[in-house]
Formats: structure tokens, sequence, C-alpha cells
């Protein structure tokens, strides 16, 4: 199994200097991919943005969106951006892509919230056809670039609810969940793979989740502050995320065995913590 790491890039008031900086070590530690989360409304930086600074400090580890709420975005524009940023980056990003739940997100762009799940499909349907060099339509022509993978970049499926994991019968490589609880992702990670059956592909799923963590001096309490107000608007479930962190280095090697057994291929870590000594004590769990 790949261990990759998130960025801090979602949390408020990170610098430039410290996300480059936590970039190079990851490259040169032993993590298999970068990975950026997504809002609108909040002091985070743009995904894509933030991975196109670090495609830039780096040249080995994969660049993954951990997830883009693509329906926020034009699709057209988005496959531009995702080809260019696969092309410029020698074809190491993985696009996990979902649709949130955060009403306000989709407030401020001006999208409806409740048909987001169509419109995600409406946008895999185009940018699937985009990125193998079809045109737009009858009188629109192509939109470049040419991305250096085939067909355009790896695409994960984030999802929870089972019609939403049932997109991998039609698009996509993978599947990506998030959650602390590995019994939960198993389930998931069958539904995802019952859907590949379906739909007559070869081979399996590429099946990647995400954890949360936090590690050091003061790292519960440093935590609890960030997860509270990154989820506060789950309400009361907020303090349920905020206890979901591992702060410790065994709670982190007992759940890089929980995810081995249930056979995912790659667990990403997301830091709560903006800090480079992250980077080095999640590297000395399993070194």
């Amino acid at each position: 199994m790949k261990i990759g790491i998130g960025l801090p890039s979602t949390i408020p008031d990170v610098s430039g200097s410290l996300i480059r900086a936590w970039a190079r070590l990851a490259e040169d530690g032993p993590f298999s991919s970068l990975a950026v989360l997504d809002r609108l409304v909040y002091g985070n930086y743009d995904p894509l943005m933030t991975l196109a600074v670090v495609a830039g400090e780096t040249q080995r580890i994969r660049l993954m969106t951990a997830v883009l709420l693509a329906p926020l975005r034009d699709a057209s524009v988005l496959a531009k951006q995702t080809a260019s940023l696969d092309a410029l980056s020698n074809g190491r990003l993985t696009l996990g892509l979902g649709v949130g739940g955060r009403e306000d997100d989709y407030r401020a762009a001006s999208v409806p919230f409740h048909s987001r799940g169509k419109r995600l499909e409406q946008q895999l349907e185009l940018m699937t056809r985009l990125w193998s060099g079809q045109p737009v339509d009858e009188q629109t022509g192509p939109v470049g670039p040419q991305s250096v993978q085939d067909g355009g970049p790896e695409i994960l499926i984030g999802a929870y609810a089972p019609a939403a994991i049932n997109r991998l019968e039609r698009w996509g490589h993978g599947f990506l969940a998030a959650g602390s609880d590995a019994r939960q992702v198993g389930e998931l990670f069958g539904l995802a793979e019952a859907a590949w059956q379906r739909s007559g592909k070869p081979g399996k799923p590429r099946l990647v989740a995400d954890v949360v963590f936090a590690l050091g001096p003061d790292a519960v309490s440093r935590s609890t502050t960030y997860m509270l107000d990154y989820y506060a608007f789950l309400g009361p479930m907020a303090q349920y995320m905020a206890d979901s962190v591992l702060v410790s280095q065994e709670a982190v090697r007992a759940t890089i065995q929980a995810y081995e057994k249930i056979g995912t291929d790659e667990l990403l870590f997301i830091p709560c913590i903006p800090e480079l000594d992250q980077v080095r004590l999640l590297a000395e769990c399993f070194a």
C-alpha cells in the first residue's frame, strides 16, 4: 500500500513558502502523492492553483485532488486546466472528483446545489471527450492541450452514496473514500468493486482513502480547533470529525495496518497542523 500526504493548503493563513517547502520534503521522503482538498467559501487556497505551484517544486511525487468539487466549475475550462496541469507536471495528476455537501459553496458559485450530481455526470462525459481530442460540439473545436496521460488525467470517483459510487460503471479509474473507520471504508470499497465489475472493465479499480492526522505537542487541542472550524457546517457532527483525527504515531501505524487489510491501494494522510515537522513525524511512522 502506498502512503500519500496532504498539503496544508486548506488551513487558513498558511504561507506559500510553507506549502512549497512541505512539497519538497514530501518529494524527498517516502510519500507517493501530495493531496489537496477543496472548498470555495473558506480561507483556503484554490486546489488546482496549489498543485500548479508544487508541480514546479517536485518531479517524482503524484499530485492529487482529494477531492475537487467539479460542479462548482465550468467543464470545458476545467478540462483545459487539468490537461494543462497534467502536461506541465509530466503526467503526474490524479483527479479525485466529487460534489461536496456545503450549500454555501454552491451559492457562491451560482450553481444549483440539488442538481450537483447530475451536473458532475455531464461534466465527466464532456471532459472525457475533450481529453480524447474530440471537439466540444459540431460548431466548436477541441480544447487542448493534450495531456500526458492517455485519455486525460487519472480519475477517482469520490462518494459515499451507492448511486454516486455507481458512476464507476461509466467513468473513472478508481474510487476515493474519506473516513477514519476502515471497516466502513471497506464496505464502500466493495460497492466500488461491484460497480467496476458491472461495467465490464478489465482488472480492478484503484482504491484510495484519506484520513486526518496531527502529531506532536498539543496535537489534540490544535487539531480540534481547526476541525471544529472547518466542519462547523455539520453542527454537532463537527466534534465527531475532530475526534477522528489520528494524534499519535501508534494510531497512525494501527490505521495503516487496518487499511492494508481491506485492500487499500493508497492511503492519504491529511494534515491539521501547518508545520513542517508533521511531514517528518508522519514519515517516521512507516519508515
